[in-house]
This record gives C-alpha cells, sequence and structure tokens, in this order.
C-alpha cells in the first residue's frame, strides 16, 4: 500500500492552515490550537518545514512561522520531499543501478516509469490544492482518459480505486 506518513499529513495540514493566510505569521501554539495537534508535534514539524526551506521563521515576541512562499509555488513532491524524503516505490526507482539483481528482474523499468509518473503527478499539485484553495478542481489527463475509456466500454470492470 502506498501511504503517506502521519507526520507528513499532520505537517500537510499545517502547511496548509498557514496557506489560507499566507502573510500572515502564527505561533507554533497558535497553529497547534487551529489544527488541534499536539504543540509537540506542531513544533517539531515547524521546525523540519523550515529547515527545507518550505516556511520561515522569525524570533521575538512578534515571531512566529509563515509560508516561506506563495502557496501555488509549494508543490505536493517539495511537501513530500522536506516531511519523507524521495519518493520511491522500490530501491532501484529512486537509484538506478543500486540493486544487485537489476540485470536480470526484468520489473525495475517499469517500476521507473511509474515512479517518474507519480513524481509528476505530485509536482502538479500544489498546496493550493491541497488546501482546497483553488477555483476549479484539478483534472488529470491520465485520470480523465481512463474514467472516458471506461464509460465508453459497457460491461468493462473499472480499475480498483477509479471510478
Amino acid at each position: 500500500m502506498l501511504k503517506i506518513g502521519r507526520l507528513t499529513d499532520y505537517g500537510t495540514v499545517i502547511l496548509a492552515r498557514l496557506a489560507r493566510v499566507p502573510a500572515q505569521q502564527f505561533t507554533a501554539a497558535e497553529l497547534a490550537a487551529q489544527t488541534h495537534l499536539p504543540r509537540t508535534t506542531v513544533s517539531k514539524l515547524l521546525k523540519q518545514l523550515h529547515g527545507s526551506g518550505l516556511v520561515s521563521s522569525t524570533r521575538g515576541l512578534h515571531g512566529g512561522y509563515r509560508l516561506a512562499r506563495p502557496p501555488a509555488q509549494i508543490t505536493a513532491a517539495q511537501i513530500l520531499l522536506a516531511l519523507e524524503g524521495p519518493v520511491s516505490l522500490t530501491e532501484c526507482s529512486h537509484q538506478p543501478n543500486y540493486c544487485g539483481i537489476e540485470g536480470s528482474c526484468g520489473v525495475g523499468r517499469a517500476w521507473q516509469r511509474i515512479n517518474l509518473a507519480i513524481q509528476r503527478t505530485l509536482q502538479d499539485v500544489t498546496l493550493l490544492d491541497l488546501a482546497g484553495l483553488t477555483a476549479a478542481p484539478v483534472k488529470f489527463a491520465a485520470l480523465e482518459r481512463s474514467k472516458a475509456a471506461t464509460a465508453a466500454a459497457p460491461g468493462t470492470t473499472p480499475v480498483r480505486g477509479v471510478p
């Protein structure tokens, strides 16, 4: 199963909250109260997001955290990289020539292709999309083609997970 970790989910919730008012600074305590997450978790994630350049911080009495750049310029891929590390379905899809059986396995290239498609999709989704702040729903050409093909072929079974 492909699944992001709980901390990545929480980090995205924090970023989405910051995206709603990108010019405003929030303390870790304010973000914890607004997102209903434990303050220690919020502080830990803000430190990680700051280290990756997704949020900026100001110290002092009127300090706090805000997005380092507009939410339209922050992608899901950047968020996952900051909180999970590189997206990789298999070892060989992240590091070609890493696997000892790559020459005889035969499936590595397909996984690399799938991994690339996932990375492209993650690049297409911005923090605006994740925060629900875009006016129009995001459309993905391959998903739309798959849905159209399924609808055009009566009696076929839809791909699992694709309506």
